[in-house]
């Protein structure tokens, strides 16, 4: 990968930002991971959180992700990684973030999403005087199945809190047919929620399709997939469903390789570009940034390098506030 452009617009990087698929466990920093396993008893040393950091596929890099999670035992733990998360996000210029927490990882480790979420917002709280909005988004991890997505909707139920706003499923998108969340995607409708789904990661065309189409999706992560499928891009154009686009992570795991049906990718072979041309919204986001060394701004000078010009580039960064959850509940409320 080639190193990120400096010549990044300055409208374009002071400008306040909203970041919609981000996932706070995947925003844990190498020092604040040995601070969690020093907090519990264990001796890792940066070299070794590093080393996990990079990954050849999106295997490994499920492997890290739940190695990681293993180390978030009880509330304090929350607090802390919310807390670094709201001041890297601030350091962004971001005023609005959609935070995804893995409610799944949570369950199945037998603790309880209420006493982690009650600490993560006390945490969050006091960043709203320095000009940080977080809203909140309970994942269930697919490979877990069917059952156990329900398990985080009802977590959801029980947090009731108007701060979380959309349920969505990630995790391995190719070990569970579609067909089989419909009803878990119904409950999370019937409480409010928007819906929102991991999908055209790793995945082809068609499992953005069904999505959209069994699902009733609102916003698709990831969703690169859709180069490969003309109508598909068509359909998402015409039905002004965004695509939560994350380059850098694209990279790291493979997935844009995997597409493209290569051995490796670059950055400039990332589709972003093409896909903001025809028509489909994009949010552009991190989704984890810590474990994808990059940032925002970074993201944004990526598509910076893909040709994007000064007024395309604004209007990229004004598309994170259009479709942001709250933005939509407001407008529905008024």
């Amino acid at each position: 990968m080639l190193p990120a452009s400096t010549m990044l617009p300055e409208s374009v990087a002071s400008l306040p930002k909203a970041e919609l698929h981000l996932h706070l466990e995947g925003s844990i920093q190498p020092s604040t991971v040995c601070a969690l396993t020093a907090r519990h008893g264990i001796a890792v040393g940066e070299p070794e959180v590093r080393r996990r950091y990079a990954y050849p596929n999106f295997s490994e890099f499920l492997e890290t992700f739940k190695w990681v999670t293993s180390f978030l035992r009880d509330p304090r733990d929350y607090a802390l990684i919310t807390r670094d998360l709201a001041e890297y996000l601030l350091s962004q210029r971001v005023m609005y973030a959609e935070v995804t927490i893995s409610i799944g990882v949570m369950l199945l480790r037998k603790q309880r999403p209420e006493s982690h979420f009650e600490a993560i917002l006390a945490a969050a709280e006091p960043f709203e005087r320095r000009g940080l909005r977080m809203n909140w988004i309970f994942d269930a991890v697919r490979q877990f199945g069917a059952e156990a997505a329900s398990h985080v909707v009802e977590a959801a139920k029980q947090c009731a809190s108007k701060s979380i706003v959309a349920f969505g499923i990630g995790g391995d998108e190719l070990s569970v047919p579609t067909r089989e969340l419909r009803r878990v995607y119904d409950q999370a409708a019937a409480l409010g929620l928007h819906r929102l789904i991991h999908a055209g990661e790793i995945g082809g065309p068609e499992k953005i399709r069904e999505a959209v189409e069994l699902l009733g999706v609102e916003r698709i992560g990831h969703g690169i997939a859709a180069m490969n499928d003309p109508a598909l891009m068509d359909l998402l154009a015409d039905r002004r469903i965004p695509l939560e686009i994350c380059p850098q992570s694209n990279i790291r795991t493979g997935a844009l390789a995997l597409q493209l049906r290569r051995a490796g990718a670059r950055i400039e072979d990332h589709p972003l570009a093409e896909l903001f041309r025809h028509g489909i919204p994009i949010v552009l986001s991190t989704d984890d940034p810590a474990m994808f060394h990059t940032t925002l701004l970074n993201e944004y000078e990526h598509a910076h390098q893909l040709g994007m010009t000064e007024n395309e580039l604004l209007r990229l960064a004004q598309m994170s506030f259009d479709f942001a959850f709250e933005r939509q509940n407001s407008q529905t409320a008024g």
